[in-house]
């Protein structure tokens, strides 16, 4: 079972401006919550004991918001006050903490306590199959905002992704890691992205499809519609 996770908190939420101008995204609510005291709450309900959280943008915000709140598990920051590292770069950089397979969430999806039946069914899968990479999908025809465009396909499990497809699954936010995909990458700042393009190439990057409808804060348009559904 899995008790670590970690929250991609770092980036700049440019496309909330002008609300992240003075107020990094996580901390933006929807509802009573956060984005990130919504993510934190859910991996407390998927009984994580344990949470890495890089920050970067307004970092000081984020740490002084989480010193403040009282979560029910271990919460460990990560400062990238120098540069922002990317998606890839971040978690990288987070390695130290992970010793073993972990969850990495971003917080802009609004995580309920549905995705934990799936997320169970991810760690089950997962370990049984010994996957690199697991990542929860969802057709893009589920998502609230219908301008998000496709990440990849999916067939029988198996991921790809190739230039000039339609592509119809996104990426819900969610994936489960093993710390060796990151073996043999010296470079510091990178995107997810890369990594997912060596394991496409040798069909080693998985997803489970979910069937719940997908909200996510992308823009300051569906961050205003979602706050009045």
């Amino acid at each position: 079972m899995i008790e670590k996770a970690m929250i991609l908190a770092a980036g700049f939420g440019k496309r909330l401006n002008p609300l992240t101008l003075n107020c990094p995204k996580p901390l933006l609510k929807i509802g009573k919550e956060t984005l990130l005291s919504n993510t934190i709450n859910f991996l407390e309900q998927a009984k994580i004991k344990e949470v890495v959280i890089n920050v970067h943008y307004l970092g000081d915000q984020i740490v002084e918001y989480l010193n403040k709140k009282k979560f029910n598990l271990k919460i460990i920051i990560i400062n990238e006050k120098e540069k922002i590292l990317d998606t890839g770069g971040g978690i990288c950089n987070a390695l130290k903490y992970f010793n073993e397979s972990f969850l990495c969430l971003n917080p802009d999806t609004i995580w309920n306590l549905n995705y934990i039946k799936e997320l169970k069914k991810m760690e089950s899968n997962f370990f049984l199959d010994k996957k690199k990479s697991y990542l929860l999908v969802v057709d893009k025809i589920k998502s609230f905002d219908t301008n998000l465009k496709g990440d990849f396909n999916l067939h029988k499990g198996l991921i790809t992704r190739k230039k000039g497809e339609n592509l119809k699954y996104i990426y819900t936010g969610l994936q489960i890691i093993n710390p060796e995909i990151f073996l043999n990458i010296s470079d510091k700042i990178f995107s997810i992205n890369k990594v997912w393009d060596k394991l496409i190439q040798s069909d080693q990057l998985f997803a489970l499809e979910s069937n719940i409808n997908f909200s996510h804060v992308s823009t300051l348009n569906v961050y205003k519609k979602l706050n009045i559904k």
